[in-house]
């Protein structure tokens, strides 16, 4: 008989990154679900517009993302029936689809944390060290935004996240995954396509990509023409809102350059940057071994934070990257490897 152990024992560890994962983010996002001032976000009421089949008035920029809000709508169907029996004046009122957004966003997230923990074990991490990554990346405050609030950015984190992963893994499914639901996820998805071409070739051939990416695409253009159908919609109306984006570019850099920007860039990851900070000596180790599929991801995130103008938000999407030299640096670093630091006694107890 085949042994299973060796599955049984990855699923049970994935399993327990999963909820490491959810029991990072529940606490914070909650707090952020149940107090956010929704005066403050046009995108949240955007999303809970599209969620209850509401497409007029919503803007162009955010209109075709529809797959977030839809499972949003499904979940909460039942939430709402819950709702009536515990909580009458609350279950026609938005509260059962904030729920619902709060409950797919995490399971979202969790699910990239797990991509994540496995891509750094793929890049030669330690358990400890790469569950660690995972702690350090959904501590983020826009981890506790996105999970907390009415919005489709985890999902296009989950994108990102498997894009990385796909090709170190040699998944096709992933790359797959990557292609069917990235055009679906956000528009500026196709800053991603060429990094695919050129990285996601040990999981996927060009040929296969390109088709994978002509089924993705299709799917979202019948999606746009049929929203547009029923608000009656020009096409072009996306189109040169697109263009729109490239007037972002000088207020970026003015930004990026400013302290303000700069204390923005910060508080994506926090104090955690200065692992990366305290690591440098053996950058030799952990740069070489992020190479440069890492550093062409991270030129795609920086078209993103440039073109939008939401240098901390867009900024998150570089989590698989930061997740991964973080673990590097932990399973690197002498000090930590050995248990104790340089300075310390060779009898001194390990860690």
């Amino acid at each position: 008989m085949p042994d299973f152990s060796p599955l049984l024992l990855r699923w049970r560890r994935l399993i327990l990154v999963y909820l490491l994962a959810l029991g990072v983010l529940a606490g914070p996002a909650y707090t952020m679900y149940v107090h956010y001032d929704f005066s403050h976000s046009l995108d949240t009421r955007s999303y809970l517009s599209m969620a209850r089949g509401q497409f007029e008035g919503v803007s162009v920029t955010r209109r075709y993302r529809v797959l977030v809000p839809a499972v949003a709508a499904a979940v909460a169907w039942p939430l709402e029936q819950a709702y009536a029996r515990v909580w009458p004046q609350r279950a026609t009122s938005d509260w059962p689809l904030r729920l619902a957004f709060y409950l797919v966003n995490m399971a979202l997230l969790a699910a990239v944390g797990v991509i994540i923990f496995e891509t750094c074990r793929l890049y030669g991490a330690t358990p400890g060290a790469a569950a660690l990554a995972v702690v350090a990346v959904l501590c983020s405050r826009w981890a506790v935004y996105i999970a907390g609030l009415p919005l489709v950015d985890s999902l296009y984190m989950l994108v990102f996240a498997l894009a990385f992963y796909a090709p170190r893994a040699r998944s096709a499914g992933a790359l797959v995954a990557v292609l069917l639901l990235g055009p679906m996820a956000k528009e500026s998805f196709v800053f991603l396509v060429p990094w695919l071409l050129v990285f996601g070739r040990p999981a996927l051939s060009w040929p296969k990509q390109l088709a994978g990416l002509a089924v993705g695409g299709a799917i979202a253009l019948a999606v746009r023409y049929w929203i547009d159908a029923r608000i009656g919609a020009p096409p072009a109306e996306s189109v040169s809102n697109a263009l729109d984006h490239v007037h972002n570019l000088v207020y970026s850099l003015k930004r990026l350059l400013s302290v303000k920007g700069a204390g923005e860039l910060f508080s994506v990851f926090g104090f955690f940057w200065l692992a990366l900070l305290a690591g440098w000596r053996e950058r030799q180790l952990w740069l070489a071994s992020l190479g440069w599929p890492a550093a062409g991801l991270v030129a795609v995130v920086l078209a993103h934070m440039f073109l939008s103008g939401d240098l901390g938000r867009m900024g998150y999407l570089g989590a698989p990257v930061f997740g991964v030299a973080f673990a590097l640096v932990l399973t690197h670093k002498p000090w930590l490897r050995n248990g104790a630091p340089p300075s310390a006694n060779a009898g001194s107890a390990t860690i």
